[in-house]
């Protein structure tokens, strides 16, 4: 039996910050585990889930208005170390009787940090008296709290961290969670193990262990299906469970006709030849193709293509003896993201086709073991379980695939000319060493045409636009910045050897305000 690497936890209770996912991030990258609830979660989910430390996020409130959402009293009545970051840091200061005030010292960017007296957190940033942090706020704490003293201030702000006297209960108005602050996850991991007595217990080996203890628990000597895409999520669950049930699991990976180039080669090579995993392949193109016909609505053809996903499921699941488990590639951003849209705390987006649960007439119950992590932390899986790298480094690629590459109507001449521009882009990005250096990159067919000339002949075909955007999370992207040369050799390539497509552009959009795929 493993230690319970559930055991020391910390929770992260999230005020609307952009970067909540991140906190909880660098919390799991100190080697504890933590979840992320919402500001306004009840007191007693709170209290049940027994956090060893909470950190409160920062937000785009401002407690300068009476109705701001306040420190739960539950996080309080705990007795467990707290950090409150930006947002965070002044809701516990308005707490305690401090006046926050807005727009007369705001700082955006690189600050440098002074310490005001010794203090261990302060410390753990990094040596010498003086180190860079990154402010983002526009609101400021302007008096000192009952009970606390001030740790650290800038140029600009007087009060820019506090710690309580007799209490371990801190304020930060930088962030450390970003890169940004260099010294930012010694700071997280000094609060979480030092303060919080976490011993490190999350890490790689020990989650693997977890899972496979959990699953053979969950599913005993039944049988499990595998959505198997050839994407990194599923493809380390379906390591995971040939290591925890063997012969239990089949693979059922359909081939939908939405797929990247060379996908389904590379699927039938790494599991059922390299890793011995049984693998039943489904042709479905047609029956999608079909499905998808005359459908524009980017959310329709995501349901649609989740329905007939279930449908080749169930049909190959009723053949196979003794199967009662479906295993799905569902990670922790999934679940946050969808929970927050169904209980109205942030709007819907887009549909995640794996989170929800499965329609009565599938008759199978869920089996997801990445349901706790985070795709870096996947991918540290992968790694451990002896995936390959080409594979565990893949960019995600969405569940409905290139359904939602090619805007509007599906067709399958739309699909092919995705597809063949897409590999080109993704070659050269291998070719120019920088595939690795960008977080996702892809081609985006539109379904509109504008006149080209070549030699001495007009050409009225359709355009694609290339997306590539660097991002720690997720969350918020920013697009690549690639060489001229790179896009001018893309450009030519596709121009030249596609028939079809006539303009190539490059999409410069941030996230926010776009999103990174564009349906």
């Amino acid at each position: 039996m493993t230690a319970d690497i559930h055991s020391e936890r910390i929770l992260v209770l999230d005020f609307g910050s952009q970067y909540a996912q991140l906190i909880a991030r660098r919390v799991r990258e100190a080697g504890c585990y933590c979840e992320i609830y919402a500001c306004d979660a009840p007191g007693g989910q709170i209290l049940d889930f027994e956090p060893r430390g909470v950190i409160l996020s920062g937000g785009p409130e401002t407690t300068t208005d009476d109705a701001h959402p306040p420190v739960p009293d539950a996080v309080l009545d705990l007795g467990v170390p707290v950090l409150g970051i930006c947002y965070g840091m002044q809701a516990l200061a308005r707490r305690h009787g401090a006046e926050v005030h807005a727009g007369r010292r705001r700082e955006f960017g690189l600050a440098t940090l002074h310490p005001d007296g010794a203090h261990p957190l302060i410390e753990a940033l990094g040596e010498g008296p003086e180190t860079e942090v990154w402010m983002s706020h526009g609101d400021h704490v302007d008096t000192v709290p009952e009970g606390f003293r001030v740790v650290a201030s800038t140029e600009s702000v007087p009060i820019a961290a506090l710690a309580h006297e007799s209490r371990p209960w801190f304020g930060l108005q930088f962030h450390p969670e970003v890169t940004h602050t260099p010294g930012g996850q010694r700071l997280i991991e000094h609060f979480v193990r030092q303060y919080c007595d976490c011993h490190g217990l999350w890490e790689p080996g020990a989650i693997i262990e977890d899972c496979i203890e959990a699953v053979r628990a969950q599913v005993g000597k039944d049988g499990v299906v595998l959505a198997l895409s050839g994407g990194v999520d599923s493809s380390v669950v379906a390591a995971l469970l040939a290591r925890a049930i063997g012969e239990q699991l089949t693979c059922v990976f359909v081939d939908n006709g939405l797929l990247r180039a060379g996908e389904a080669e590379q699927v039938r090579e790494t599991f059922a030849e390299h890793l011995g995993v049984r693998m039943i392949q489904v042709d479905a193109r047609e029956r999608f193709l079909s499905a998808l016909a005359g459908v524009t609505d980017p959310e329709d053809k995501r349901k649609i293509i989740g329905r007939e996903f279930i449908h080749v499921f169930q049909e190959q699941a009723e053949q196979l003896p003794n199967v009662r488990w479906l295993a799905q590639g569902t990670i922790y951003p999934d679940v946050i993201e969808s929970a927050a849209a169904a209980t109205g705390k942030a709007h819907l987006i887009k549909s995640h086709h794996n989170v929800g649960g499965l329609p009565e007439t599938l008759h199978l119950q869920l089996v997801e073991p990445l349901r706790e992590l985070f795709k870096d932390e996947v991918r540290r899986i992968g790694q451990a379980l002896g995936l390959p790298q080409e594979l565990i480094g893949r960019h995600p690629f969405p569940g409905p695939g290139l359904g939602v590459r090619v805007l509007g109507e599906v067709r399958g001449e739309y699909v092919e000319l995705a597809r063949a521009a897409d590999r080109i882009f993704i070659e050269e990005l291998r070719t120019w060493d920088l595939y690795d250096k960008v977080a996702q990159a892809f081609v985006v067919f539109l379904p509109v045409r504008a006149v080209g000339v070549m030699g001495d002949g007009r050409r009225y075909d359709y355009v694609v636009t290339l997306r590539a955007v660097e991002t720690q999370d997720f969350m918020t992207a920013r697009w690549a910045r690639l060489p001229d040369e790179f896009l001018d050799r893309c450009a030519r390539r596709i121009i030249n050897e596609i028939d079809g497509i006539a303009r190539v552009c490059y999409d410069i959009s941030g996230k926010p305000p776009a999103t990174v795929e564009w349906e």
